[in-house]
């Protein structure tokens, strides 16, 4: 099977279903984190190219809850006119993905804009559904798809701070780590989530 990975830098996805001897080929405008097939560029260069089945990650920059402060107008003036803009060219974005002329397509993101914008997810996730205690909630629009089933459910994994508040650890821990890295390490699938899209979608369902 001929799987394209859009948006993806950090090869995870794409790996996995070459471990399980697909054609998986990762793309970003970013260099791919770990060596194997990835392009460097616009995914729509080669998003024409007799895919099978695509996997998308679009940035979620202009797309998630928690920036939407920054789309009052009163407070921010110009900066966040562009913000919308830039939202809606974000969204645009997606549908342009999801439309793309490949049976199998899931679009992942965090709870965000495209439920409002575009449609509800056929799904949202999580990481301790997939053998992680993690929490971080992750939306998946599928088009050809099953939905996800999980794999290994486990305990969720909180932190204690000193002033007797209670934080989901994960999120805790990547918000404590400099913005210039932070989103980096959010953005990344977990590895167990990653192996149930390459066991569950591939062979591919008819």
């Amino acid at each position: 099977m001929k799987v394209l990975v859009a948006c993806e830098y950090s090869g995870t996805v794409r790996d996995a279903f070459l471990k399980r001897g697909h054609d998986a080929l990762s793309c970003d405008l970013l260099p791919t984190d770990v060596p194997g097939p990835h392009y460097q560029g616009d995914v729509f260069d080669i998003i024409g190219d007799g895919w099978d089945l695509m996997i998308a990650h679009p940035p979620c920059t202009y797309l998630a809850s928690s920036g939407a402060v920054w789309f009052d107008e009163k407070r921010y003036g110009d900066k966040a006119r562009l913000r919308k803009k830039n939202r809606e060219e974000a969204v645009a974005f997606v549908k342009k993905l999801y439309d793309a002329n490949i049976p199998r397509v899931a679009v992942e993101n965090p709870i965000g804009n495209l439920s409002s914008m575009w449609r509800k997810p056929d799904q949202i996730i999580q990481p301790y559904h997939y053998g992680h205690p993690q929490m971080k909630s992750t939306c998946l629009w599928l088009k050809g798809l099953p939905k996800l089933v999980p794999t290994k459910i486990v305990e969720r994994e909180y932190i204690t701070i000193a002033d007797g508040r209670r934080y989901p650890k994960w999120s805790y821990d990547t918000f404590m780590l400099p913005k210039s890295i932070r989103w980096k390490e959010r953005s990344k699938t977990f590895q167990g989530i990653a192996d149930a899209m390459a066991d569950q979608w591939s062979p591919a369902p008819s």
